[in-house]
């Protein structure tokens, strides 16, 4: 079946959305889908939730059988085909072009072979979609701050740009949503905030380890006298990072290790002036607290 992006384009969610009804929650998303599958599975059952259609309906829209649309919004059996996933989110009024980008990677997630996950996406023939213009603006002013955090939390490169794409294209996927919030930008930082947590380093109390960080810093790299001093306060700094409340712990990050002005982080964060200067306060205070030696750890 070759589906085309531009021939009978769906309405709006809110042309979808029947007056006096919502829809009945999914049930909940199994187990066994990862990190790249929730990525885009979670959005999408948020607006099936929020356009107030029913299963019914989307089986309806989509040409596909119950049995397999459920399946599909529960990331139950094997992972879903382009087709039937493309059908879905055409149904709920989503854009095609992030939505592909998050399926392909958790395609690869979920080990499918390219030969695979390419036939797929040649069966349904996808037009041009620009994202919204306030979007654009939006990463064009965020991808530096939001890739330098992520960098400083997951280590690499690489990994901190995947994940800086993905946050973009699922605040795409939802931009109605987060462009009508109360503040887009506190609503994009803990997107950006929880698809990096959920792929860093974690210690068995499940807060996030932050020490091997310590080896990106440029006082480990100095060739300079008393160089493991300083390498012996940086690891004992590092440890107790993960025990910040999430706030402090990303103000720390943005200023500290990311270099950031301080009249930037406020609008990195999503927080006033005022309440991010209070944030980096308590933080540091609450550092030098845990830092002391007589300081007793949780």
């Amino acid at each position: 079946m070759i589906w085309s992006s531009d021939a009978d384009q769906p309405p709006s969610p809110e042309a979808l959305r029947p007056a006096g009804r919502r829809g009945r929650k999914p049930a909940p998303i199994s187990d066994s889908a990862g990190l790249s599958h929730r990525a885009w599975l979670e959005p999408v059952r948020s607006q099936l939730f929020a356009s107030g259609l029913t299963l019914d309906d989307v089986v309806d829209r989509s040409g596909y059988s119950k049995a397999r649309i459920s399946e599909l919004l529960r990331g139950n059996g094997y992972y879903p085909a382009w087709e039937i996933t493309f059908s879905v989110i055409r149904a709920l009024g989503l854009p095609a072009v992030p939505m592909l980008r998050l399926w392909a990677a958790a395609a690869q997630e979920a080990r499918k072979e390219p030969s695979w996950i390419r036939h797929s996406i040649e069966q349904v023939a996808l037009q041009p979609e620009p994202p919204p213009v306030a979007h654009r603006a939006f990463v064009e002013a965020m991808e530096r701050p939001y890739t330098d955090y992520a960098r400083a939390v997951l280590l690499t490169e690489k990994r901190a740009r995947f994940v800086v794409r993905e946050t973009f294209d699922i605040l795409w996927l939802c931009w109605n949503e987060a462009a009508t919030s109360e503040n887009l930008r506190r609503y994009a930082w803990r997107l950006l905030r929880s698809r990096v947590m959920a792929r860093a380093h974690r210690r068995p109390d499940g807060r996030p380890d932050l020490r091997a960080t310590v080896f990106s810093t440029a006082e480990v790299h100095d060739s300079v006298p008393g160089h493991m001093v300083a390498f012996s306060e940086l690891t004992g700094l590092f440890d107790v990072l993960g025990l910040l409340p999430h706030d402090q712990l990303d103000v720390v990050v943005l200023r500290h290790l990311c270099g950031m002005p301080p009249d930037t982080v406020p609008d990195v964060v999503g927080l006033s002036p005022a309440i991010t200067h209070a944030v980096d306060h308590h933080a540091r205070a609450t550092l030098e607290r845990l830092l002391s030696p007589h300081s007793s750890r949780e």
